[in-house]
């Protein structure tokens, strides 16, 4: 089946030129602060430059920079929505490296500093679903995740990656309950890791990722629901089997492995028809994979996707 690619109204596109006067005053304050900081700890505010746009931009409204940094999932640092906010200062994302391994011809472990030199940053601006049916459109900075992968050279034993997140009670409180078999692990096909539009995450709205969106790397698979993209990533491993998600450990009749964004399945517990843009009082439609169909729903042609969701 093919879906067609969604009409934006002029009225939900932000002139660019207003989005780039905030971003430059931030930015501005922001490096009085960060010339002193680095190459220390990255802090939120710091500046990341990019060197291109993506072509895979969203035309929509984003969403304000205080809710994408005070609204989140990320149960490491407990179950609300505010906790990560609250409670993520606890994280250092300095030193920090990324180990990658398995099915490889070259495994390698990258320092965080390496990371942000690989390759050029681009922004993109991703629409992020989250299966509680709220929606955000966010300004990523990152490179696409195929380009980290191809360094390895991968073996043709290697059909799926594993991301597996950073596992520290002391700096992640929400670590020290049984919500989730700490640490978190996510996992893709190789081909949907290896897509264009899976990006290794390093910021946004122009700056370093804050602490309680991901720190200091994580990936953003805009296709799928949101707790696909791993935060705090210290480990990616290239395996023959499909690896068990943690989410899909914890409750494997609600979050399926592939976990696209697909109004016509819905969770257990509510359904995924409509969704709420953050900032916003109504719903609008869900749409299959999150406007994304166009470029990725060959990757699925054959699959039933309600047993595979």
């Amino acid at each position: 089946m093919t879906y067609p690619t969604p009409k934006i109204k002029p009225s939900e596109i932000t002139p660019r030129d207003i989005y780039q006067a905030r971003r430059q005053f931030m930015q501005l304050t922001a490096a009085v602060a960060a010339a002193a900081l680095w190459p220390g700890e990255l802090f939120a505010g710091e500046k990341l430059a990019t060197a291109k746009s993506s072509n895979f931009a969203a035309k929509e409204e984003l969403t304000p920079y205080d809710k994408v940094t005070q609204y989140n999932n990320f149960y490491e640092f407990g179950t609300g929505k505010d906790d990560p906010a609250a409670y993520a200062g606890s994280l250092k994302t300095r030193p920090w490296t990324i180990t990658i391994e398995g099915e490889v011809h070259k495994p390698m472990t990258f320092d965080i500093d390496q990371i942000l030199k690989m390759a050029p940053l681009e922004e993109r601006i991703y629409r992020l679903r989250c299966v509680e049916a709220w929606s955000m459109v966010v300004p990523w900075i990152g490179f696409p995740l195929a380009e980290l992968i191809k360094r390895v050279e991968p073996t043709g034993k290697a059909k799926f990656v594993e991301f597996i997140s950073l596992h520290d009670p002391e700096q992640m409180p929400g670590q020290r309950t049984s919500v989730l078999n700490w640490p978190y692990k996510e996992g893709l096909r190789i081909d949907e890791a290896m897509h264009p539009l899976t990006l290794l995450t390093v910021g946004l709205y122009g700056e370093v990722l804050p602490k309680q969106n991901g720190a200091p790397v994580r990936i953003v698979v805009p296709w799928k629901y949101g707790f696909k993209s791993a935060k705090s990533i210290v480990k990616i491993r290239l395996v023959e089997n499909q690896p068990v998600s943690s989410w899909t450990q914890a409750n494997p009749n609600e979050y399926g492995f592939y976990s696209n964004v697909n109004p016509e399945v819905d969770h257990a517990r509510w359904s995924q028809a409509k969704e709420r843009r953050i900032g916003e009082f109504f719903k609008r439609p869900t749409l299959p994979f999150n406007g994304y169909a166009e470029q990725v729903a060959q990757l699925y042609a054959g699959m039933d996707l309600k047993k595979y969701f």
